[in-house]
């Protein structure tokens, strides 16, 4: 369960819990190796092993040496090991959401966010707000950690994404492909509320502390969540989602 004990090891992963693993069986993206289940849990879970391809290994332990396994009491009882199929480049991505989509895309671009509970709370309101991809500079940490799967609730097991080359341009890709970038940021110059949004929406989002680089935010629209006196920002997680619910339904 030490997730540097995964690092670096064919890009394997761990989903925890019934919702989650049952969104690592049912997606097209990744790939179910095994599961371990405590016993109790077995008939609950029944119909989503029977759709399990030839070949997976399902393993079913008593609660106390599923515990012994894992190392610590684990509640939830299903665990799941996955494997990530290779990702799209960012290009490939954004063609993707353009022929689904078509004229009227939402997609986000985090930068620099190294924080996976941020991380995973972003996918979840992006799932929540029916977000097309999310695109994720070199700097953010890796949407398929254990604690970021566990936070989004499986959502990143489901919403496409990309990961930039190292010092790449975050904009470029998007501006090329149609997307207005639109920077959310406490500074920002228009009032979230007073927003219209473009067809194709690419809303950038920066880390806590530092933000949005100010060059880059001078590349884009920029946004501000109006709050009360003394008060300049919020988690960006919480923002995000204030930012999707706006944009979802405009």
């Amino acid at each position: 369960m030490r997730e540097r004990d995964l690092v670096g090891r064919q890009g394997v992963f761990i989903a925890e819990g019934e919702v989650v693993v049952r969104r690592l069986i049912g997606s097209a993206r990744h790939e179910t190796l095994s599961l371990l289940v405590a016993e109790k849990r077995l008939a609950g879970l029944a119909d989503a092993i029977e759709t399990l391809p030839d070949g997976v290994s399902v393993f079913a332990a008593s609660q106390d040496v599923m515990d012994r396994i894992v190392g610590f009491p684990i509640h939830r009882g299903i665990l799941g090991l996955g494997r990530a199929r290779a990702a799209p480049s960012v290009e490939a991505l954004l063609d993707a959401v353009s022929k689904e989509a078509g004229e009227r895309a939402l997609v986000l671009v985090l930068v620099g966010l190294a924080n996976h509970d941020n991380v995973g709370g972003v996918f979840r309101n992006s799932a929540a707000f029916g977000a097309d991809a999310v695109i994720l500079d070199a700097e953010c940490c890796d949407p398929l950690y254990r604690k970021a799967i566990r936070v989004s609730v499986g959502a990143t097991l489901v919403v496409p994404f990309a990961r930039l080359p190292h010092r790449a341009d975050p904009l470029a890709p998007l501006v090329a492909a149609g997307f207005s970038p639109i920077a959310l940021t406490p500074g920002g110059e228009t009032p979230l509320a007073e927003m219209t949004r473009p067809a194709r929406v690419a809303l950038v989002l920066g880390a806590e502390g530092p933000g949005l680089d100010e060059a880059l935010v001078a590349r884009c629209r920029s946004v501000r969540i109006e709050m009360a006196a003394g008060l300049d920002s919020l988690n960006v997680a919480t923002a995000s989602g204030i930012a999707l619910h706006h944009f979802a339904f405009r």
